[in-house]
């Protein structure tokens, strides 16, 4: 059976993103923001303290908060969402036309509203009036009313950017292919829906309010941009006290933002400042990596100040999102990137760099830098080695190598790291010296660092890409390399989940102490990852391992938890025990129906329910996702081994043909209906399919292995070795495949036949 999400990188729950979906989905933020509170007055009177706060609206807040409330004026914050109107709109709708892939779009105005003629869902041109605009810089999009209560975001956007930069222009965010009209990513598909996947980091006190039964939205907010309460909380306790005297800093919010007093002190030998005293909360941090991140929603009623991980799950270094060594690839937003940095390791907050309410930096250009780097050391030629004022003597140029999304869209990755040109020769990651000098190799980026700064030293530890590449490619050293970075803790705490997501493909009996270890840890991202290798263990190694985490003070580690004991017989568990399970298992449901409009939710409940051997209710969940999706084709996936666990193939074959009408280069389709005619003894029709499952999906050794079995069970053994070898090169710590080859040896040797 298939468990799948919008990205499809093998987590459970879906990540979502906003403006411009990839074909593998993620999520969004607005831009980095944080406030601190600032009134004076006296403890809260009981009727006040015993109140539920509610949302007042930035004009309560703005009555004492003058200062604060101007500086958020016109900033990324306010301008995240906007009604449609003359004064907000900078797109140009006097019937400027933009034609992609033979499909033109009209923008104009009529009555004193905004429209787009363009593709609609039926693939025909009609009038779209433009009811809300979406961002400001340097792109503006536009929203569009749906029935039920949704709204689109047109791929059609406004690039605002001065003309002299390229800007003042309509362009489409995906310049290089056609969106058909029944593609996932058309503007009128789920994937460019704002209700779920936008809205939330866009507008305050988001309730997306999504009917299942209706297939319906009544979203509601209570501001529709990022408002003072999006990151303080609901306000009405605070705003009731604030005529009393001695009120004191964030009395009667639910959160506070700012710890207290705090000094940034240079060390004169390191030129480095140092936190004092350090910090001692991520409240901050945490409350603007709700949506400055690449994170899942697994409960809809945020509570201001909880830990991030009680509401959303965080994306950890998948492939497809960051590059082994942590650099960004896709779009993730910030704080991944910032948790493996040495400034997070040393106590900055978001706020030590941006000013909290008009989001712009602490200084201009290196003087950002120079408040905790001593300038007389750092920024200097005998530092950076450029010239004064070129790109290369620019802090973040080396250091917060920039990636451009959204066509126009440039982000700083926020790990802060020094550029690494060996990795580049080592692992194949990209390095700051080549994103300039891309006329040079990194041998000579490598080699020219070396000359600058030394060598890196004998003794000095692995970076941990060096680790994850390994694990990503299968290679001999993946397994010690991947539990060595997971007992190092010194290392970010995101890198060694990461590296524990990995070691399911490598893990043999010598794994279990050091998960055993990480499954006590003390970061919630280290016993998040822990479990995934505890699902390769044996029901009742299960249970012993992850039992104890049903009661984990962090609901993510809870619902991972009881997901994977879903399947321990119940025989095994002690009535504590399944009283425990029960209760994860309900909190895991509710996670996924925290996202009940998409299929991938109903498609982890299925998989749930088969596990459970809950077959009526397996099918009820994955028909449910085809109601919401026809396209959807896990589902169909999943709806065949349904129909294999009940014995009748010849409806699973039909299920998994309707899928390849879907997406016939789908490699794990192939690689089902091949299976399935190997248990239906048409063997040639069945290496066929498994041929093509290992040409499109030559990262999965598996599929390779099955292959080969196949052809050895017909005879053609000679072929077998062929893809085995291949399939060594490509991984070549592959422990399936290294078995497969030892037991093929001599030539002509049968392999063990396909499971």
């Amino acid at each position: 059976m298939r468990e799948d999400v919008a990205d499809a990188d093998g987590t459970d729950l879906i990540l979502v993103h906003a403006f411009h979906a990839p074909r593998a989905a993620g999520f969004v933020a607005a831009f980095v923001g944080l406030a601190v509170a600032g009134c004076s007055d006296p403890a809260p009177s009981a009727t006040a303290a015993q109140t539920t706060p509610t949302y007042v609206g930035r004009q309560v807040c703005a009555a004492c908060h003058s200062r604060e409330h101007a500086l958020w004026k016109g900033s990324h914050h306010d301008l995240a969402m906007q009604v449609a109107d003359d004064s907000t709109v900078l797109g140009n709708f006097d019937g400027a036309e933009l034609t992609h892939f033979g499909v033109t779009s009209t923008f104009f105005k009529r009555d004193g509203k905004f429209f787009a003629r363009t593709e609609g869902p039926d693939g025909e041109p009609a009038d779209y009036e433009i009811t809300h605009t979406f961002g400001v810089v340097p792109l503006q999009q536009y929203l569009v009313a749906f029935p039920g209560g949704r709204y689109q975001v047109l791929s059609t956007c406004w690039d605002s950017r001065p003309a002299v930069e390229g800007g003042q222009r309509w362009f489409h965010l995906y310049p290089n292919e056609r969106i058909a009209s029944d593609d996932i990513l058309h503007w009128t598909g789920p994937n460019q829906n704002w209700n779920f996947m936008c809205a939330e980091c866009h507008s305050t006190d988001l309730k997306r309010n999504f009917d299942l039964t209706e297939n319906r939205y009544e979203t509601t907010w209570a501001e529709i941009d990022v408002s003072c309460e999006a990151c303080h909380g609901p306000g009405s306790v605070h705003a009731a006290l604030r005529e009393d005297q001695g009120l004191q800093p964030d009395q009667g919010l639910l959160v506070a933002l700012k710890e207290g007093p705090a000094s940034w002190l240079i060390d004169p030998e390191t030129g480095i400042a140092r936190r004092d005293p350090p910090r001692s909360s991520r409240v901050q941090i945490e409350i603007c990596a709700r949506c400055h991140s690449r994170r899942s929603v697994v409960r809809d009623e945020y509570r201001h100040g909880k830990p991030l991980l009680d509401t959303h799950r965080l994306a950890l270094l998948e492939e497809r999102l960051y590059h082994a060594d942590g650099q960004i690839e896709d779009e993730v937003y910030v704080y991944g990137s910032f948790l493996q940095s040495k400034m997070y390791q040393g106590g900055v907050t978001c706020s030590d760099c941006h000013d909290p309410h008009s989001l712009e930096l602490h200084g201009s250009g290196n003087a950002t830098c120079a408040g905790c780097h001593l300038a007389s050391r750092f920024d200097s030629p005998e530092h950076h080695f450029h010239a004064v004022g070129s790109r290369g003597s620019d802090c973040v140029g080396c250091h917060m190598p920039v990636r451009t999304y959204m066509v126009v869209d440039p982000r700083y990755d926020h790990s802060f790291r020094s550029p690494r040109p060996d990795l580049s020769l080592k692992i194949g990651t990209p390095n700051a010296c080549n994103d300039c000098h891309t006329d040079r190799t990194a041998e000579w980026a490598a080699e020219t660092v070396a000359r600058w700064y030394g060598p890196p030293a004998a003794d000095a530890p692995p970076h941990f890409g060096e680790a994850l590449y390994a694990g990503r490619r299968n290679l001999p050293e993946a397994r010690a390399a991947l539990e060595q970075l997971v007992r190092d803790e010194d290392s970010p705490a995101i890198a060694r989940a990461t590296a524990l997501a990995l070691l399911p493909r490598h893990a043999g009996p010598e794994t279990l102490p050091v998960v055993t270890e990480a499954l006590r840890d003390r970061d919630p991202l280290v016993r998040v990852g822990a479990l995934s290798v505890v699902e390769v263990v044996e029901p009742a190694g299960r249970l012993q391992l992850a039992g104890p985490l049903l009661e984990d003070p962090i609901r993510v580690v809870r619902i991972r938890a009881a997901r994977v004991l879903a399947a321990v017989p119940p025989e095994l568990l002690t009535p504590d025990q399944r009283t425990a399970l029960d209760l994860g298992l309900g909190e895991y449901r509710r996670a996924e129906l925290t996202n009940a409009e998409r299929p991938e939710s109903h498609l982890n409940l299925g998989t749930l329910h088969a596990e459970r051997r809950e077959w009526v209710e397996a099918e009820q969940a994955y028909r449910t996702a085809l109601s919401i999706d026809r396209s959807f084709v896990p589902a169909y996936v999943n709806l065949a081994d349904l129909e294999r666990v009940r014995g009748r193939d010849a409806a699973g074959e039909r299920h998994l043909r309707k899928a390849l009408e879907i997406e016939p280069d789908d490699g794990d389709v192939h690689h089902a209906l091949g299976l399935l005619l190997v248990r239906r003894r048409q063997l040639p029709a069945a290496i066929a399919e498994l041929e093509r499952a290992a040409e499109l999906r030559p990262e999965l050794p598996r599929y390779s292995y099955v292959l080969a079995v196949a052809l050895s069970d017909v005879g053609q053994s000679d072929r077998a070795l062929v893809v085995l070898r291949a399939a060594h090169e490509r991984h070549p710590g592959d422990r399936e495949i290294l078995a497969a080859l030892e037991a093929a040896a001599p030539a002509g040797d049968r392999l063990q036949s396909v499971p």
